[in-house]
């Protein structure tokens, strides 16, 4: 089936609402997976600068979870595991791509794309949707969120988690754009868009909800109704505080609250601290 024709009959199943699967979803949904695992078919894509929400991919996914069964997934007795019988973890030949997935339990969903030379330590986790793509290194505990778009040569940090994004239907999902370094701890949700080049320091945690101090520019960034959260290519950003105004008490004890800022943009020192180290890939 052509990427055409997955499109029309999710939409079309979609909109129906059955409460059954059709009789000819689950070979539909198998050629909807392949398309995600090739990366030919994404939840939100490129255009002209801007990220556009393929809608319909994630109705797809979604379906995918309706009309799933759960059932025992896993090698024994002792090592079960119970999901819905569309989604079990992905094989893939990793070898022929210079994959790795170091041994020690990490999970690649069925439904994400993980290009070549993508690097995976355990324990990390990639759900259905996301997109990886080529050079990237993902490093323990990490998560890349359903339907997370995570660029090349990105450095995800040990226990980075990146939000994943099903419903609302149309939110745009988390991304992360080529060459980004992404701190331990961090937390980066709802949609939140890295540009190129940026550098989220460790424990930054970014949100919808979350305003950004750009120190440099002397401005405020901040997500919109309609747009998420941004942050600007080759910003560089640490956590920082904010001192809590317009309460006697929380003044009377010097109380803050969490605050990116974008402490500078990407220099030669910078450069120098984040090149990642290709020996490694």
């Amino acid at each position: 089936m052509t990427t055409t024709d997955i499109k029309a009959y999710i939409t079309k199943t979609a909109k129906a609402g059955s409460s059954t699967a059709p009789r000819d979803f689950y070979d539909v949904f198998e050629a909807f997976l392949a398309g995600l695992e090739d990366g030919s078919i994404r939840s939100a894509s490129p255009e002209n600068g801007k990220w556009v929400v393929n809608t319909w991919v994630k109705q797809g996914i979604l379906l995918g979870f309706k009309y799933g069964k759960v059932v025992p997934m896993g090698t024994d007795s002792s090592f079960k595991f119970f999901d819905k019988h569309t989604y079990p973890s992905q094989y893939m030949n990793g070898s022929d791509r210079n994959i790795r997935i170091v041994p020690g339990g990490s999970t690649v969903r069925r439904g994400a794309y993980v290009a070549g030379s993508v690097t995976m330590m355990p324990p990390m986790y990639i759900n259905a949707g996301a997109f990886v793509d080529e050079g990237t290194m993902i490093d323990s505990h990490a998560l890349v969120g359903s339907c997370a778009q995570i660029g090349k040569r990105v450095h995800l940090s040990a226990a980075a988690q990146i939000g994943g994004v099903l419903e609302p239907i149309g939110a745009v999902p988390v991304i992360v754009e080529d060459d980004c370094m992404i701190g331990g701890n961090t937390g980066i949700y709802e949609g939140t868009v890295v540009r190129k080049g940026a550098v989220i320091g460790a424990g930054v945690v970014l949100t919808k909800s979350t305003p950004v101090y750009d120190l440099v520019n002397k401005t405020i960034l901040r997500a919109s109704a309609d747009q998420p959260l941004e942050i600007p290519e080759n910003a560089v950003v640490i956590p920082g505080s904010r001192a809590i105004s317009g309460n006697e008490w929380a003044v009377e004890n010097g109380l803050a609250v969490q605050c990116p800022i974008i402490i500078k943009y990407r220099d030669d020192k910078t450069d120098s601290a984040t090149t990642l180290e290709n020996l490694l890939r």
